[in-house]
């Protein structure tokens, strides 16, 4: 039901619905309806409201945490800060700017790259031309000469001087079995026996059998070597500046035979021959011009080229002798004669002799016992010197 409060007087306490009474005061205190479930209790009526919390202190926001409060700058922010880009700039700026650096970079290598490509042809050219002219400022080709050091089957032995009687006695004893080498000892000069060209044209074994007596070889070994790049080919030869005088051995020692077998290689007289040199192979070849058949190729790689040349001198005399030696290559396809020179840079000089006319001593021997030839025997080997 409801109260109706009485005019003038204090009004009477109005239930509500759920039974409860408010508005009613006891002590002369107002009652306060009760505060809502979870919020903070009210002040009581009459006091002053809560001083309000002060707020948090302001600061700059945490990056991170770097050392000493500061804070800690990203790896891109350093990049774009070497770059020359103002703090702060945005992320497109920074990719853009980062992308054109990239794109100079690869544009730089690229670019040295196909210079380099383009111009390799050239260079490589230019390179080619340079050592082509190193190649034909070189020699083209060096020659030495040395003589035939091995024993012959058969041969002779000059000396400048007469033996001595215990030099003879050595020489001539049974116990010793190396005569060659026991001459040579005592500064003997060894000459060969040239063997007959049985194979050579008939002209040539004509001029053989017209000198009446066996033909005595002062045997060399000559090499040639080259290096140039290219190959050098040498394909004739002639002697330079010949001169002969009458030979001044004294001694003359001999061991012939009854004939021996041809070596491979070259021959030639002094003065030479028409066609000379020519080969003295046990072939068909033999006796024919050297050079008209073969040459002697060097440089490029290849090896030494090597000659075994028999010079015979006249008959009783000693020579000097240069050569000269025509080459082509791919400077000079034409060809070129050159003057064969020493290790000092003058003309060589080959030496070249023959046994002499008139010996004072001369023995020989082998196929035969000892035989003293200045004695004048008759019936021997002595005729072969």
């Amino acid at each position: 039901m409801t109260a109706t409060a009485p005019s003038g007087g204090t009004p009477e306490s109005r239930p509500d619905t759920t039974g409860n009474t408010t508005g009613s005061t006891a002590g002369g205190t107002t009652s306060q309806p009760p505060a809502p479930a979870g919020a903070p209790p009210r002040a009581p009526a009459g006091a002053s409201p809560p001083a309000a919390a002060p707020p948090p202190p302001s600061g700059p926001p945490d990056t991170g945490g770097g050392t000493g409060g500061e804070p800690r700058e990203g790896f891109w922010s350093i990049v774009a800060e070497a770059l020359g880009l103002a703090p702060g700039s945005s992320p497109r700026r920074r990719a853009v700017t980062l992308l054109v650096l990239v794109m100079m970079t690869f544009g730089a290598v690229f670019r040295d790259t196909l210079v380099e490509y383009l111009t390799i042809e050239r260079n490589v050219a230019e390179e080619n031309d340079s050592n082509k002219k190193y190649d034909a400022s070189q020699p083209p080709f060096t020659v030495t000469v040395r003589p035939e050091t091995s024993e012959p089957p058969e041969w002779a032995m000059v000396l400048d001087r007469t033996l001595t009687a215990d030099e003879v006695r050595t020489m001539t004893s049974p116990d010793n079995p190396d005569v060659f080498s026991y001459l040579k000892s005592l500064g003997g000069r060894p000459l060969a026996y040239a063997p007959l060209l049985e194979h050579a044209p008939k002209r040539y074994t004509e001029e053989q059998a017209a000198g009446g007596r066996r033909e005595f070889s002062d045997t060399v070994k000559m090499a040639v070597l080259s290096t140039r790049q290219y190959e050098v080919t040498v394909n004739d030869w002639k002697v330079t500046d010949l001169t002969c005088r009458k030979s001044t051995a004294k001694t003359v020692v001999a061991r012939p035979s009854q004939g021996g077998a041809a070596y491979q290689g070259i021959r030639l007289h002094l003065p030479p021959r028409a066609d000379e040199p020519v080969r003295t192979d046990d072939a068909e070849n033999q006796g024919k011009p050297y050079f008209a058949t073969d040459h002697i190729g060097v440089g490029g790689g290849q090896s030494s080229g090597a000659l075994r040349a028999e010079v015979i001198a006249p008959p009783g005399q000693s020579c000097e002798w240069g050569v000269k030696l025509h080459y082509n290559d791919n400077y000079v396809p034409e060809g070129r004669w050159v003057q064969v020179k020493g290790d000092e840079g003058e003309p060589l000089r080959i030496r070249t002799e023959s046994v002499p006319a008139d010996p004072r001593q001369s023995w020989v021997f082998g196929a035969v016992p000892w035989t003293p030839c200045h004695d004048k025997p008759e019936g021997n080997l002595c005729s072969q010197l």
